[in-house]
């Protein structure tokens, strides 16, 4: 948030309070963390890890992902609107995936099909996909090799009530970190006893 002693504008106040309580998989491990300062007035940022562990052993680090909202009373014309949403997203994947030419552009369409699926209202979407090679070498011998999905994106929400905005990142980054969809209370239909 703003570090000015002004009172937030009653728009920005909307969208603090609608990502405020939310639930989400148990995989997901969000903090918040200092906003970006010089691109808005106002803004608020989280963070994730996406690790199956509650200590985040590093073992199981499967991503981890940035969702800011910056909000300009004044407008800003890029935005065509006075908010926007920025995510950042990265992921470890299989080095055949990273062969994969389709691979960014499949990457890409699971982010408007998460917005879609939330109903979250959009435009100006736009972003970049990027496949990173990581050597690390120590000795005589290379300690870890890895390719990394990371993809950063913006798009300017259609009103100030943002939940379905981050319910929709949590998808999106679930899916580049390659967890199956997350179904909450899941029960067992009864079997019909068996007519004698």
């Amino acid at each position: 948030m703003s570090d000015s002693e002004e009172t937030p504008p009653r728009d920005f106040c909307t969208a603090l309070e609608s990502l405020k309580g939310q639930s989400f998989r148990p995989e997901f491990h969000i903090t918040q963390i200092p906003a970006p300062t010089r691109i808005a007035p106002w803004a608020v940022a989280l963070q994730a890890e996406i690790n199956d562990t509650a200590d985040l052993d590093p073992d199981h680090y499967l991503g981890d992902t940035k969702f800011v909202v910056l909000y300009d009373p004044a407008g800003q014309s890029a935005w065509d609107g006075n908010f926007r949403v920025i995510v950042h997203a990265r992921a470890p994947i299989e080095s055949e995936m990273g062969d994969d030419p389709l691979l960014g552009e499949v990457a890409w369409s699971w982010l408007p099909e998460s917005l879609q699926k939330q109903g979250a209202s959009f435009h100006n979407l736009s972003g970049t996909v990027t496949r990173i090679f990581n050597e690390t070498f120590g000795g005589l011998y290379i300690n870890s090799s890895r390719i990394e999905l990371e993809l950063r994106a913006s798009w300017s929400p259609a009103t100030p009530y943002l939940t379905e905005h981050l319910h929709a990142w949590a998808d999106f980054a679930a899916s580049l970190a390659g967890l199956p969809p997350f179904v909450e209370n899941i029960s067992s239909l009864p079997r019909k006893a068996e007519k004698i």
